[in-house]
């Protein structure tokens, strides 16, 4: 099944000014499924569900998820029977009515799982987001990202005992000191910055390859909002002062634990200043125009891998946020947003 040209995050009605339109979906987002929260305190109803003649169980590895294919490429849903710990289930929730639980096929002492793969097979997260349907995209995420803090924090912070699963996956609890732990999530900003000239500012990471480049990203620091963290990462990574960031959309990305939180804010091309990359941060940035970065989408087309005169740039996959912000800055012909 080939995979369609990803979507823009903007309507086209926002290519034609300077106003993003509200973002369409982006890939691993859009699940679907009740968590059912109200249920998992009450033993009597998780064994109910446990008990559902239509439960079933989703796997995962750390960075993988078993699908199906047929008819169409989905999240495979294996009967439950023998498939999970019935004293530590992990429930993900209903989906019409039927209970769904989680399987970490990585799990050392859930062989069985990691064998008894049915007729499925396991790709990475980041093809699933852009292989399986929107729903099926978004749940693949939580379904890694719930198994991912399973599997980090066995150990209670506070005392080092070890947790026990608690609210059917939903928490673990340390017998000990009583401490309750929740999943956590690490808010990431990640900006476009354009200089009303048609250029934006892109970096290459330490330990990227040559000529793979994308928008600056940073860690949103304690005390400090989305927009405080956009300026200060920008100027820590180049050097670079930004301004006016606005929201643009967000995306899970449980690699292992982050929500990104996409923005685009402006910056003042300094012709006698380039910019420049800071220790420990990136190797390179710079600006590059429209042109440049619009060739580029064109290159990843796989029907112009070979396309003359190409330019050697190459930019994050589609199933990013970071692309889907480049998509969008390239499609409303590199203007920027108003303010």
């Amino acid at each position: 099944m080939s995979t369609p040209d990803p979507p823009d995050i903007y309507s086209p009605a926002a290519t034609a000014g300077t106003r993003a339109a509200p973002p369409t979906t982006l890939p691993l987002t859009g699940a679907t499924i009740d968590r059912a929260s109200e249920l998992r305190d009450d033993h009597h109803e998780v064994k109910r569900l446990l008990d559902h003649p239509r439960a079933a169980v989703l796997g995962a590895s750390a960075g993988s998820v078993l699908i199906g294919e047929l008819p169409r490429p989905r999240l495979l849903r294996r009967p439950l029977a023998g498939n999970i710990n019935p004293h530590q289930p992990i429930l993900l929730g209903l989906e019409a009515g039927a209970p769904l639980f989680a399987a970490d096929l990585d799990d050392p002492e859930a062989q069985s799982q990691a064998s008894d793969t049915g007729l499925g097979r396991l790709v990475t997260l980041r093809e699933a987001g852009l292989l399986l349907p929107q729903a099926e995209s978004g749940l693949a995420a939580y379904l890694v990202a719930l198994l991912g803090w399973h599997r980090n924090h066995r150990f209670c912070a506070r005392c080092g005992s070890p947790t026990r699963m608690a609210q059917a996956g939903l928490a673990r609890r340390c017998p000990n000191c009583s401490a309750n732990h929740f999943p956590r999530t690490d808010p990431v900003v990640i900006m476009l910055v354009d200089d009303g000239a048609g250029n934006i500012l892109l970096g290459r990471r330490i330990g990227w390859e040559a000529g793979r480049f994308s928008i600056l990203a940073g860690y949103v620091a304690p005390g400090e909002t989305p927009e405080e963290a956009v300026v200060r990462e920008v100027d820590e990574e180049s050097a670079v002062r930004a301004h006016s960031p606005r929201y643009v959309a967000s995306q899970p990305w449980p690699f292992p634990a982050s929500l990104m939180l996409g923005y685009e804010a402006s910056a003042e091309t300094d012709g006698a200043k380039r910019p420049q990359p800071q220790p420990g941060e990136m190797i390179e940035v710079g600006w590059f125009s429209h042109e440049q970065v619009r060739e580029a989408t064109l290159r990843d087309r796989p029907d112009n891998s070979d396309r003359p005169g190409a330019s050697a740039l190459r930019l994050p996959g589609e199933v990013s946020i970071a692309r889907r912000l480049i998509d969008g800055w390239v499609a409303r012909g590199g203007r920027r947003l108003a303010r």
